[in-house]
């Protein structure tokens, strides 16, 4: 098969498409042949190795994952001998974070693991970005106690976490303030912002206060929001800040939770998170936004070099013919 693969750390240029053997399932595992991926800001993490504490963990000197890739769409071509779930035929998407490998043809997926059937009129691109993206967004709204009626701050409403957290974060009944580049407020509006912002006016531009503030993209803090935010108001950033300062703040929140205060939003891939956003997917509720910029795998490195850039809208799609 075909795999993006990678043996050391470092820019888009350490990653080649080249064929390597074929993963075979184990007996609780499905294969997967993929139909498309994604290149999100988790696979350039990992390629780069950033940040450098995390390579104890990623591999050190070099990385234990050679073939990255955390979202797959495609279809099931061979089960385990004790797969009960899954069928041959079936149009599957889901979520690999840790053991990778979706920057491939072929994905080995454990049956009990983050794999769900496509809804139906869904395509596989429509399916592939419901996972990353939107698993950290439901996580900022459950840690933060998102209620109906609650004005809600988004920062960054054009990623994956971002466009995520307005959809969930509006059908849940909150009042949704977005802040992203003017170009794309009415994509923004459409995702269920109540009001956007222009990124280029700067926090300086709100005044609230907002009950939650979701940092999706980790450039603001807790000090410039602080304002914006009521008594007891909640900040949550997708990216632990300077020095781990989110992280520091985070663990003495319980004990501010009448006050202003920070939260982290530890993502969970349980039973329950999987069956919220598979449900708000195939109601519609959930609609991931997809970059215009599309590649095919042996485009890869292309996209990689996209996804640097820092402008991406939404996910970046990458077919796998």
């Amino acid at each position: 098969m075909r795999a993006a693969v990678r043996d050391g750390y470092g820019g888009p240029e350490v990653v080649r498409v080249v064929d390597v053997p074929d993963p075979v399932p184990g007996p609780r595992e499905v294969l997967v042949r993929v139909r498309a991926t994604t290149v999100n800001r988790t696979d350039a993490a990992y390629r780069a190795g950033l940040p450098r504490p995390a390579r104890a963990v990623y591999g050190w000197p070099r990385p234990k994952a050679k073939v990255l890739g955390c979202e797959l769409a495609g279809d099931v071509v061979g089960v385990g001998e004790e797969v009960s779930v899954f069928a041959v035929g079936d149009r599957v998407y889901g979520y690999v974070e840790g053991r990778f490998g979706a920057h491939a043809e072929l994905v080995a997926v454990p049956e009990d693991g983050w794999l769900e059937p496509v809804p139906d009129g869904l395509t596989h691109a429509d399916a592939v970005a419901a996972t990353e993206g939107p698993h950290y967004a439901l996580a900022f709204l459950v840690r933060t106690h998102v209620r109906p009626g609650q004005s809600v701050l988004v920062i960054g409403a054009t990623g994956a976490i971002g466009s995520a957290c307005v959809q969930l974060a509006a059908h849940r009944g909150a009042r949704v303030t977005a802040l992203c580049d003017a170009e794309h407020a009415d994509v923004v509006a459409r995702l269920g912002a109540g009001e956007v912002v222009d990124r280029a006016r700067g926090l300086d531009a709100l005044t609230g206060p907002y009950d939650v503030v979701l940092d999706a993209v980790g450039k603001a803090s807790f000090a410039s929001c602080r304002r914006l935010l009521r008594p007891g108001g909640a900040y949550s950033s997708s990216e632990p800040g300077r020095g781990g300062v989110n992280f520091a703040l985070a663990a003495i929140g319980p004990l501010v939770r009448r006050r202003r205060h920070v939260v982290f939003p530890l993502p969970s891939e349980d039973a329950a998170t999987r069956r919220t956003l598979h449900a708000a997917l195939a109601a519609g509720d959930l609609v991931p936004l997809i970059d215009p910029h599309r590649f095919g795998l042996e485009e890869i490195v292309e996209a990689y070099r996209y996804v640097d850039t820092g402008t991406k809208l939404g996910s970046v799609v990458v077919d796998v013919p």
